[in-house]
């Protein structure tokens, strides 16, 4: 059952319970110092003395919740003195089934009709902490039980401020995931704790990606703590150590005017275009830094900005099946693009699969379809049954049910299901190879997500029977920070698709999907109507900028980028820059963003950056950090100097001004 489609049917919401209860505990076991690492940026050294008018002690010792507050109560002030008291064990909310208040901001389907969705599932959460760090001991997506949602817990802060009476203070990030669906409500929760007793706990979300469901939730409970030692706590802390000191250094976006002053760049194109209340955070990964916009919410800046969930939606097709192909033709040969579906998917053995390859499928080009027209079949009822479907057997179903209407390879039509059908396609060719118990998913984790030093958000994805053990959905269904978009991008971009030098993806399917090959731009898509061009291949669309979008583009240019639902763009730039932005107002107005970020030095020297290449000519490279990537070397059949020009034709014509919308009716990509 999906929350998204709660409109064709009345449900009841299982609810979480995240408890909080001013109730005694007992200490802990005496046990030896732990010998974990300290976090970077460890220990505090202020002094306590903080002014504090919002979420004082009283209010989170007697207090009540009448509404949302500035997210500032719930930041780490200047002044926060180090902890004097440590957080071990489980923490579980009280009465959240029937708690807190309810405020909606856009409901288009009617969704706050549920009464039991306006509250936080079920939660119980073990927690450790490192210092002045409160680390969840488990992380990525956690499957709740509850109707709606599941959930999100990020890494916390824990400190003293002099007006607490001794006790310490703790705030947590969390995001509430929307069940069989990919919209993301991030929120925050607060409260006090000593060697006695526990406060209550204030919480509220204040911000989504999600185009169709927005909302403020609230509220004050009870909560319980339950005091023991957290298995592998010292683990925990050094992987969360790890995982901190791994981040891409971060600065302001305005900052990339100052570090590059001869690039002329106006940092004031980057979020432009997109509805600032619609717009969650933006950023340019370039050079080994990510620089970043704020992280918006109804309340403020989001205090953890480096710890917001984002949804994948769509650019999943690229982060995950995209790469996977990819690497499992690295790794088991150049015949695997051409396996056949149907021989690797039992339920696809018909007629109208009949010579659809991986590629095919990869490349929206199945030949299976109801109408051409842009992404009328993912806004029509076939994939709405295909996206309300849980269960692997009505998902897949589903996923079959279009007629045969062209060759395969010959028509582009925009389809999630067939990202499903090629993710199922590949895990079964995964287990010929590999053997019985191999998981895609977990493939891919292990062989690229983990070695690029991911946050734990990737590590995990939405799968069928709201199981982590049912199918990966494939063309949605993950979740990213800033710093593993940032990550991705670059390790496709500027890196070739290395890791450490060891080339992870096939570097010849690389380059074109990269537009590094200008013999092959891929299919061409029906995406515009207005006689400008699109090009998409192994889930990456292609646009090219010229002179006429603007003067910095001196000749043309095919820029690749990962496209999402609802307003979600990351373009990788031949420079080695990525543009990237998460919103949810279906808006796609990129294209001024990309010009500052060409103006920019091409990465690894070279004659520099836009503007450097008479015309006719093509930065070699298209490789540009998208912010997800450590950096790379390129490989043998990727074009190892990013800085120079070469004397090549392009083969698409034609500009756009922004990237395809997305009817508002295809709610998932």
């Amino acid at each position: 059952m999906s929350l998204l489609y709660a409109r064709h049917r009345c449900a009841v919401l299982t609810v979480l319970v995240l408890a909080l209860a001013l109730v005694p505990f007992s200490p802990l076991a005496a046990r030896p110092a732990s010998a974990a690492s300290a976090v970077p940026g460890d220990p505090l050294t202020g002094s306590g003395a903080v002014t504090r008018s919002v979420l004082t002690a009283a209010d989170l010792t007697s207090g009540a919740a009448t509404g949302t507050v500035t997210n500032n109560a719930f930041a780490l002030p200047a002044a926060a003195a180090a902890p004097t008291h440590t957080f071990e064990g489980t923490l579980t909310l009280n009465g959240v089934a029937t708690a807190g208040g309810f405020s909606t901001i856009k409901d288009t389907y009617h969704y706050a009709a549920t009464a039991a969705l306006k509250h936080l599932p079920p939660v119980s959460i073990d927690l450790v902490q490192n210092g002045s760090h409160v680390i969840p001991a488990v992380r990525g997506l956690q499957i709740t039980g509850s109707a709606y949602w599941n959930l999100i817990v990020e890494g916390g802060r824990a400190w003293n401020e002099n007006g607490d009476g001794g006790r310490t203070r703790v705030s947590l990030p969390f995001a509430l995931v929307e069940r069989n669906a990919n919209c993301v409500h991030n929120g925050l929760l607060s409260f006090l704790f000593d060697d006695s007793k526990i406060s209550q706990v204030r919480y509220q979300i204040t911000h989504e990606t999600c185009e169709y469901f927005q909302f403020d939730m609230w509220g004050q409970i009870g909560a319980t703590y339950s005091r023991h030692t957290v298995t592998g706590d010292t683990n925990l802390k050094n992987a969360y150590a790890a995982e901190v000191a791994d981040r891409m250094p971060t600065k302001p976006i305005s900052a990339l005017s100052t570090d590059h002053p001869n690039a002329g760049i106006d940092t004031s194109a980057f979020g432009s275009g997109i509805t600032a209340s619609a717009l969650s955070t933006y950023g340019v990964s370039y050079g080994g830094v990510n620089y970043v916009g704020a992280c918006r919410t109804r309340q403020g800046a989001y205090p953890y900005c480096n710890q917001m969930v984002l949804p994948s939606y769509s650019l999943a097709k690229t982060m995950f099946a995209g790469v996977v192909l990819m690497r499992l033709t690295q790794v088991y040969g150049s015949s695997v693009p051409s396996q056949l579906i149907r021989d690797w998917v039992g339920e696809a053995d018909t007629s109208a699969w009949t010579g659809v390859t991986f590629q095919d499928t990869a490349n929206m080009a199945t030949g299976n379809y109801s109408s051409s027209a842009f992404e009328a079949d993912e806004a029509g009822s076939g994939m709405l049954a295909f996206f309300d479907a849980e269960a692997y057997g009505p998902k897949m179903t589903a996923a079959l049910a279009f007629p045969h209407s062209a060759a395969p390879g010959t028509k582009w039509v925009y389809h999630s299901s067939d990202t499903f059908l090629l993710a199922r396609a590949m895990q079964n060719y995964l287990v010929s190879k590999a053997g019985p118990g191999s998981d895609i998913y977990r493939w891919i984790r292990d062989q690229v997500l983990v070695p690029l030093h991911l946050s734990p958000d990737v590590l995990t994805t939405e799968r069928t029977d709201n199981s982590a053990t049912g199918q990966p959905f494939g063309g949605y269904g993950l979740f990213y920070t800033q710093d593993d978009i940032a990550k991705v991008s670059r390790f496709l971009n500027a890196d070739g698709g290395k890791i450490g030098g060891v080339q992870m993806l096939d570097p010849t399917m690389l380059a074109d999907a990269m537009q590094q090959n200008p013999a092959n731009r891929g299919i061409t898509t029906t995406a515009d109507t207005t006689g400008k061009t699109y090009h998409y291949q192994d889930g990456l669309w292609a646009r090219q900028f010229t002179s006429a979008d603007d003067p910095v583009f001196t000749s043309p240019v095919h820029v690749p980028f990962m496209s999402g639902f609802g307003g979600i763009t990351a373009a990788m730039l031949p420079n080695g820059a990525t543009y990237y932005y998460f919103s949810d107002n279906n808006e796609f107005d990129w294209s001024a963003a990309a010009a500052q970020a060409y103006k920019l030095p091409a990465t690894g020297g070279g004659d520099g950056g836009g503007g450097t290449c008479t015309a006719g000519q093509l930065l070699g490279n298209g490789g540009f950090e998208t912010g997800t990537a450590s950096p790379w070397t390129a490989g043998d059949k990727v074009v190892s100097n990013p800085g120079k020009c070469r004397t090549t034709a392009h083969g698409s014509p034609g500009s756009t001004a922004s990237a395809p919308r997305t009817p508002t009716s295809s709610r998932r990509r």
